[in-house]
């Protein structure tokens, strides 16, 4: 059966029709979903695109994690089931709280839009169980806010529960570790700053970022990553407010 995907649609998203199609031309069912929703509509796996949520306004996705519909990503992050949140959507799922750490501006405060090599780190995630541990992938950037932060002590678990799904191969933007990319502690939450959904054919520059979306698809559809990860806590209900970040 073809695994039924949503994409959420915030005020300002500008990559939702980007990843549908992605999505749509590599084997999945795409549907877009708006943020005012409470319901996931019965969708095996929701995406979070890149874009100017509420128009980054406060910070990025500090508004958005707001929206209603992100009770019931959490709900679905919380039965196992696969979330993944590119660029603006990497934002908000740390906003609310599915993903530790924090995005934080660009080294130099520039705005980046350029194809960068990525490291595959991982296979034990959602976004990677179709890749090889030390691939390279050629995938674009388009961003501001993409230098990944936390704390020491956060750092410390990324790297011991083998949460690093990406890294830049020469660090374009600042983030701590070379991060591009992290998973939650069952690999079923993942988020991104690079677009896959922008490099899933060759006619878009590189076809690299397929592989990727198509491991998206496969999780959606049922199948299975490997697992190394300690069983995942359970997520907590979102916080009535989002509170200090971590990181500078």
């Amino acid at each position: 059966m073809t695994a039924r995907i949503g994409v959420v649609v915030f005020p300002g998203s500008n990559c939702e029709h980007d990843a549908v199609e992605a999505l749509c031309a590599l084997g999945g069912s795409a549907e877009l979903l708006w943020h005012d929703e409470a319901s996931l509509r019965g969708v095996d796996g929701v995406v979070l695109p890149g874009g100017f949520a509420h128009g980054d306004y406060l910070r990025t996705g500090a508004i958005a994690r707001f929206s209603p519909v992100m009770e019931a990503v959490a709900e679905l992050a919380r039965a196992g089931g696969p979330v993944l949140g590119i660029c603006n959507g990497f934002q908000i799922l740390t906003e609310a709280g599915l993903l530790p750490g924090a995005l934080q501006k660009n080294r130099g405060l520039k705005f980046l839009c350029a194809t960068v090599e990525l490291r595959v780190e991982t296979t034990a995630s959602a976004l990677t169980s179709l890749t090889a541990a030390g691939d390279s992938l050629r995938v674009p950037i388009n961003h501001f806010e993409g230098a990944y932060t936390c704390d020491p002590a956060t750092l410390e678990e990324l790297r011991a529960g083998d949460r690093v799904v990406l890294r830049y191969v020469d660090n374009p933007n600042g983030s701590l570790d070379d991060i591009a990319g992290i998973c939650s502690p069952a690999g079923n939450v993942v988020g991104l700053m690079p677009h896959p959904e922008r490099a899933w054919d060759r006619l878009l520059g590189s076809g690299d970022g397929a592989v990727l979306v198509r491991s998206f698809i496969a999780a959606c559809a049922g199948e299975r990553w490997p697992a190394p990860h300690p069983a995942a806590p359970a997520y907590p209900s979102l916080p009535a407010s989002s509170g200090a970040r971590p990181g500078p």
